[in-house]
């Protein structure tokens, strides 16, 4: 059916989009300085934040010209996760038109859409204001829970009607998003406590960098959700 197509042909640009916006910001603030693309100031120097956190996502987009890059790839994907959502109801209800999971898919799934793209709208307007970093802070804890609850719940409306889809799908795939799905759930479950911490230092350990590893990995888990969704619809 053409909503499958579109599912799998959209997911992947979901995937690619972010990932390669994300790391060409990390690239121009952590590489390439012989080209004065970054002010001085804001350059950081030779960071691998999937492990070391030696720099956290929003650092890397915030600034001139990372942010050129950043903005419009957040609000692209955004409006392709809008698209996403509402195609994966119109195949739920093509299977199962009474389906509990149907409606929930498409309330979280763009809510987290929205969050994105107030996160990207503010990130960079510098006011120094507790209560707008509070702002911020709780529209990027939205979007990572609406998120995160949209996932779920498709994975749970797939396995739901598995026995009328078997043929367009891989049962293989489908598995491996159930499992990450479970542990981005277990991970923010363990992650939100700590990185809700005051401060960068835990009885000596260095908050800092934990929270900014973490925010790579989680990011990397999240759009790799929709790489999975490509694998897992078969081509015809």
């Amino acid at each position: 059916m053409e909503q499958i197509k579109k599912v799998k042909s959209i997911s992947i640009w979901v995937f690619i989009v972010p990932f390669i916006a994300v790391n060409t910001c990390l690239l121009l603030t952590t590489q390439f300085h012989e080209f004065n693309l970054i002010p001085h100031q804001y350059r950081i120097f030779h960071p691998f934040p999937y492990i070391d956190g030696g720099v956290s996502i929003s650092r890397t987009a915030r600034y001139f010209p990372s942010y050129l890059i950043f903005k419009p790839a957040m609000f692209f994907t955004a409006y392709l996760l809008i698209i996403y959502w509402l195609n994966n109801r119109k195949i739920i209800n093509h299977f199962d038109n009474t389906n509990k999971y149907r409606n929930k898919i498409v309330y979280f799934g763009i809510a987290s859409a929205i969050a994105l793209i107030l996160h990207s709208i503010f990130l960079g307007v510098k006011f120094d204001n507790d209560l707008y970093k509070l702002f911020r802070r709780i529209i990027m804890f939205t979007f990572i829970i609406f998120e995160i609850v949209a996932q779920t719940y498709l994975v749970l409306a797939l396995y739901s009607i598995k026995e009328k889809i078997f043929k367009h799908i891989s049962e293989a795939v489908l598995k491996l998003k159930l499992i990450l799905v479970s542990i981005l759930i277990i991970v923010a479950a363990i992650s939100i406590p700590i990185i809700s911490l005051p401060g960068d230092d835990f009885y000596g350990i260095n908050l800092k960098f934990l929270k900014h590893a973490l925010e790579w990995d989680y990011f990397l888990g999240v759009i790799s959700f929709y790489l999975l969704t490509f694998l897992m619809w078969k081509k015809n």
